[in-house]
């Protein structure tokens, strides 16, 4: 647990965390479920309740984000897109070969970034956004418990589905988890998923596949890794 310092306020490293993120009302999510293209937030500015956010598009082929950018032009949930000639800082997170940075506008009231930012979730990379989902690697200065509760918070506020995937050091990126308290199963299934890259992005193997291989069905699976994160976040 951090400390307080002067004014009141906590020091010490913190930790980052990992959240996937599903939320009503959200154009990436809506225009990356209907595509085969994928965006990488880079930050988001709001005046008056208006947002604009620069993006990059990405896909496999120059067609893919063409088809992004028309999806996200057409959505009712966004006011303006329009083409950058920078492409982000990271491009490298870009899962394809065909990238081009955007900016789009759109109604603060739909994104969840102000929900997490007041919390104390501090972006550390460009957010992730791909097949209907948003993953989220932030940096907060609590304890474990304490970012367990503040995601509950933002999952009432935001009527929101939010996985805890992945709590770490924020530097070394070693894993502050004692896996003492988890069942056999549990632990099993947690190191299988963890050493295959399930909490990797992108996902290097699927729940299916580590299903398979613990000769288990999917639903088995995903409940061993909930009650396991569970005793690992200290619920």
């Amino acid at each position: 647990m951090g400390t307080r310092g002067r004014g009141g306020q906590r020091t010490g490293n913190g930790v980052r965390v990992t959240l996937d993120i599903w939320h009503p009302d959200c154009w990436t999510l809506e225009v990356t479920a209907e595509t085969d293209g994928g965006l990488l937030g880079h930050g988001v500015h709001t005046v008056d309740g208006q947002a604009t956010g620069r993006f990059t598009a990405y896909g496999r082929s120059h067609a893919v984000v063409d088809d992004l950018i028309g999806a996200i032009d057409d959505s009712p949930l966004t006011d303006s897109v329009w083409e950058t000639d920078g492409h982000g800082s990271t491009p490298e997170l870009a899962d394809g070969h065909a990238t081009r940075g955007i900016v789009v506008e759109y109604d603060i009231e739909n994104s969840i970034n102000d929900a997490l930012v007041s919390r104390g979730f501090i972006p550390d990379e460009p957010v992730r956004m791909y097949d209907g989902r948003e993953y989220w690697t932030v940096l907060v200065n609590e304890t474990r418990r304490t970012v367990y509760e503040r995601v509950e918070e933002i999952r009432e506020e935001m009527d929101a589905e939010i996985r805890v995937e992945l709590i770490t050091a924020p530097s070394a990126g070693t894993g502050l988890f004692n896996t003492d308290d988890l069942s056999e199963r549990q632990h099993e299934a947690y190191e299988l998923a963890r050493t295959e890259g399930y909490y990797s992005w992108p996902r290097e193997t699927s729940a299916d596949d580590l299903a398979a291989e613990l000769d288990i069905s999917k639903a088995t699976l995903l409940e061993h890794l909930r009650k396991a994160e569970a005793k690992l976040l200290g619920e």
